[in-house]
């Protein structure tokens, strides 16, 4: 482990643009497709753009905001004592290899990592479990520092404090430089955007630059048939699905009749009367059309449509 520069008195930006020049403990799970909130191809756009993204929310600020409170709880919890390091890392065999750590553990070659919750995420870490992605992240902390076991703290805003000891695996760990090495080398440095995996965030950042059709132009469809067959054949699986569900649904509303819940020692189910209004667009445009004009809110987007030719 080797430090690339101090952070003591770099402001935001700067540690922006130092994030761009390697991969970071934040971009592990979104490389290995385990990130519910990114992608690989997000983690490609952002090294390869020079535009510095600061994607900061309220839960992004409340998460720095409360991490000297994480850190305290920690070291109240287990007697242990942590310091920052104020310092971004780097891996000395992998030199793309970053790591910005939240705490050390002060006399151990351990470090720890501080979260906060919401409670609508609590149940990601029952039981002891740790969300994929930050068990990643604690990894790849290990991989850069070659630190012998890595604790993450969590707090769940209004409802309790926990903590757990990742220990090293130096299984997952080699296997994660692997996934990493090949991202920086056959992607980054090349200039190369990794495959699609599937997620929400990929769709939405293939969207958000692709967001507009050229209405001139058409291209012959090449090397997509076996692929799309194999869509037509998962559309009929989930509509089976789909149809298996309902009549599970179905089960248990017969089950119900007027009954509002129903409930037993595992499951809860609630049948509820609901009032929904609806404007009337079509009536609104045709009898007070300058009304509608006044309120009506154009967004573009593209549909995306495959028929059988």
């Amino acid at each position: 482990m080797k430090k690339l520069i101090s952070t003591i008195g770099l402001s935001h930006e700067e540690w922006l643009k130092y994030r761009k020049m390697g991969i970071g403990g934040s971009d592990a799970g979104a490389i290995c497709g385990l990130n519910p909130y990114s992608s690989a191809i997000h983690v490609y756009q952002d090294k390869m753009s020079e535009e510095i993204e600061d994607r900061d929310n309220e839960a992004m600020r409340q998460g720095r905001d409360l991490e000297e409170y994480v850190a305290s709880r920690f070291m109240e919890e287990t007697g242990l004592k942590v310091r920052r390091a104020n310092a971004i890392f780097y891996n000395e065999e992998h030199p793309f290899m970053f790591a910005n750590v939240d705490r050390l553990v002060v006399g151990e070659n351990i470090g720890l990592e501080c979260k906060t919750a919401n409670l609508f995420n609590a149940d990601k870490w029952k039981g002891g479990d740790v969300p994929p992605h930050y068990l990643l992240q604690c990894y790849h902390y290990m991989a850069v520092t070659g630190a012998k076991a890595w604790y993450i703290a969590v707090l769940i805003l209004g409802k309790e404090f926990k903590y757990a000891k990742v220990e090293r695996d130096e299984e997952i760990i080699n296997n994660l430089i692997k996934l990493e090495m090949d991202f920086w080398n056959n992607h980054v440095c090349k200039g190369i955007m990794p495959e699609p995996d599937g997620s929400k965030p990929a769709d939405e950042l293939i969207n958000q630059y692709f967001g507009t059709a050229r209405s001139d132009t058409a291209l012959l469809l090449q090397g997509f048939d076996e692929a799309l067959q194999r869509r037509e054949e998962l559309n009929g699986i989930i509509e089976r699905l789909e149809q298996e569900k309902r009549r599970i649904e179905q089960e248990i509303k017969l089950f119900m009749a007027d009954a509002e819940t129903a409930a037993n020692t595992s499951y809860r189910i609630t049948w509820k009367n609901t009032a929904t209004a609806k404007l009337d667009v079509e009536r609104l445009k045709q009898e007070r059309p300058d009304i509608y004009e006044k309120y009506c809110k154009v967004t573009n987007s593209r549909r995306f449509l495959v028929k059988a030719a």
